[in-house]
């Protein structure tokens, strides 16, 4: 695969289900747009799957599948985009190892990301991996000598923590590593189905990017709305109304219609969820017909997989040649020595 774009992307999602319309509000549609203007670099990042998932690594695998089905299914194009397997990427694992060597703990633990995710999971104790999320997350980064990474608000202190690496080796040994920069996207997080966080498979308040139009239907039919909002003819508030930011996020076009509606009480939720169901369907629906070329065929998005991860790993050995000369670990030994 060709690419002659001077900036390059790095983004990706940890391999821990299927993937949501969050997901596609979130990131998914930024990518599609992002793969036509720059090199783009997708990580499906298993290791770091397990920094919460480390009791079920066996889940690992078939989520992979799903995720990169979900990616070729909405529009991600293997001839613009490298999708490829961290845990296949050696080199980013002898990165990160490199990287943690002059990187202190207490610059870890008060890294606010950390702090928050350790505090929302219930983390008394942190885990070495988890911990280390960040350094593991700079490695991802600059094996690839990424130059811009989207990212939400909430991750900016990792990509901060990223920079502070670059910088730091390169005044070290040699200005061998690039400096990425974040790009914020403006999108808010999509609110699950309850209304009461955000869209995650784990809470069960989601809709994955492979339901059916009737799951799709269901979903909508049980979400919450304006709970102060009991018969049709009350007025309503669509400001408070999970549902209605779905009309934001994917029928932005009729939202202030139902917004109308929704105040005056001369539309129910009923129509309105029936509404947004509609549309909602009408975005998956390509997705559907994508999805079942690859579904018949899974070896296909396996092939693609591969592809990928060869580029991937052939840019990996590169970036670690430039490593070890730069820190002065480029010496050879005589094989027959080292096997003794």
């Amino acid at each position: 695969m060709q690419n002659n774009h001077e900036e390059r992307v790095l983004t990706g999602d940890r391999t821990t289900g299927k993937l949501h319309l969050g997901h596609y509000v979130g990131s998914l549609k930024n990518r599609i747009d992002m793969q036509q203007k720059y090199d783009t670099f997708i990580l499906l990042a298993d290791v770091q799957a397990l920094t919460t998932h480390f009791e079920s690594p066996k889940e690992m695998g078939q989520h992979l599948r799903q995720i990169a089905m979900d990616y070729l299914a909405v529009g991600i194009d293997p001839e613009k985009a490298t999708i490829f397997v961290q845990s296949l990427v050696p080199e980013i694992a002898e990165l990160t190892m490199f990287y943690s060597m002059f990187v202190t703990v207490n610059s870890l633990r008060h890294n606010p990301t950390v702090k928050s995710e350790a505090a929302e999971r219930g983390y008394d104790q942190l885990f070495y991996g988890f911990l280390g999320y960040p350094v593991s997350q700079a490695a991802d980064i600059t094996f690839c000598k990424a130059t811009l990474v989207p990212v939400g608000e909430d991750q900016v202190p990792h990509i901060e923590q990223t920079r502070k690496i670059v910088r730091r080796f390169n005044e070290l040994y040699a200005p061998v590593l690039i400096e990425p920069k974040a790009v914020v996207g403006e999108v808010p997080r999509l609110v699950g189905l309850d209304g009461k966080s955000k869209m995650s498979k784990s809470m069960g308040n989601a809709i994955t990017l492979d339901a059916s139009a009737q799951e799709v239907r269901e979903k909508i039919q049980v979400a919450v709305t304006d709970p102060a909002r009991i018969r049709k003819s009350d007025p309503g508030h669509p400001e408070v109304c999970p549902v209605f930011t779905y009309h934001q996020a994917f029928a932005a076009g009729k939202s202030d219609e139902v917004a109308t509606g929704c105040r005056s009480g001369t539309m129910g939720c009923v129509e309105c969820k029936r509404r947004i169901a509609g549309r909602i369907n009408e975005l998956l629906e390509p997705m559907r017909e994508r999805r079942v070329a690859y579904e018949a065929n899974p070896r296909m998005a396996d092939e693609l997989l591969i592809a990928g991860t060869k580029r991937a790993r052939e840019i990996a050995k590169e970036t670690m040649r430039e490593v070890r000369e730069a820190m002065g670990l480029n010496y050879r030994l005589d094989s027959d020595e080292v096997r003794g």
